[in-house]
C-alpha cells in the first residue's frame, strides 16, 4: 500500500489587485509590499518543516511566495503551470463591480457557481477542478511519504478544500482562503483528506484578504 504524501498548500501573498477586488485569473500580477511580507512570514513559519520539494504556479505572485518558502531549505522552486489560477477570459482585469455592471447575466452565473459556465476565453469550474485535482494528485504521487508544498492561488485552494472534504462545486463557501495561509492535507491513491486549514498564526499582526477569485 502506497504511503501517504503530506501536502502543504499555500495561496500567494497579497497583490494590489486583491486589494482592488480586480480579477487576476492568469494575468501575471506580482506581490505588493504586504504580499512580500506575508510570503516571508510563511517561509519563516515553514522553515523547520521537513519539506522535500516546492512546486508553484509560474505566475509571479505564486512564484515569489514559493521562493520565500523554498529558500530556508535550499530548494529550487519547481514550476508547474497547471497550478495557475482559473482562466477567467474576458473577466480578467475587471473589478467585481465592473463585471456586475457590464455583464450582469454572466455575473449571475459566476456568482451562482454554475459548474458549466465559461467566461469567454476562460475555463468552467468543471474544467478547472479537473485540472487542479489532476495535477495535485500527480505531484503527490511522485513523493510518497514526503512533505510537498504547493504554492498557487485562491481558486486552486478552494478546489483542493472541496476535494479533501467532498464538497460539491456548487456548495456555498464557508471556509477561508486568505493570502499566505497555510493549509495541510494528505494524499493517497484513494484521494485527498484534510488535516488543517487556514493557519494564519504567522500573520498575527496582519489580516489577510480572503480569496474571491484570484
Amino acid at each position: 500500500m502506497q504511503e501517504a504524501t503530506r501536502l502543504i498548500a499555500v495561496r500567494h501573498g497579497e497583490t494590489a489587485w486583491n486589494v482592488d477586488t480586480r480579477i487576476q485569473g492568469q494575468l501575471d500580477i506580482g506581490l505588493n509590499a504586504t504580499g512580500l511580507w506575508q510570503a516571508q512570514r510563511a517561509g519563516s513559519a515553514l522553515a523547520d518543516e521537513p519539506i522535500g520539494v516546492v512546486y508553484a504556479s509560474d505566475l509571479s505572485r505564486a512564484w515569489q511566495t514559493a521562493e520565500e518558502i523554498a529558500r530556508p531549505h535550499g530548494l529550487a522552486v519547481q514550476p508547474e503551470p497547471r497550478l495557475r489560477e482559473r482562466a477567467f477570459g474576458h473577466f480578467e482585469g475587471l473589478s467585481f463591480a465592473e463585471i456586475e455592471a457590464t455583464l450582469p447575466v454572466q455575473a449571475r452565473l459566476w456568482r451562482e457557481r454554475d459548474p458549466e459556465f465559461e467566461p469567454e476565453g476562460g475555463e468552467s469550474l468543471l474544467m478547472f477542478r479537473d485540472r487542479v485535482t489532476g495535477v495535485a494528485a500527480e505531484l503527490a504521487a511522485r513523493h510518497p511519504g514526503e512533505l510537498v508544498v504547493l504554492v498557487a492561488h485562491g481558486g486552486v485552494m478552494d478546489v483542493l478544500y472541496r476535494a479533501a472534504t467532498r464538497q460539491e462545486l456548487q456548495a456555498p463557501r464557508t471556509w477561508q482562503l486568505g493570502n499566505a495561509a497555510i493549509n495541510r492535507m494528505l494524499w493517497t491513491p484513494e484521494g485527498f483528506s484534510l488535516v488543517g486549514w487556514s493557519d494564519t498564526a504567522h500573520l498575527a499582526t496582519d489580516t489577510p484578504l480572503d480569496e474571491t477569485t484570484s
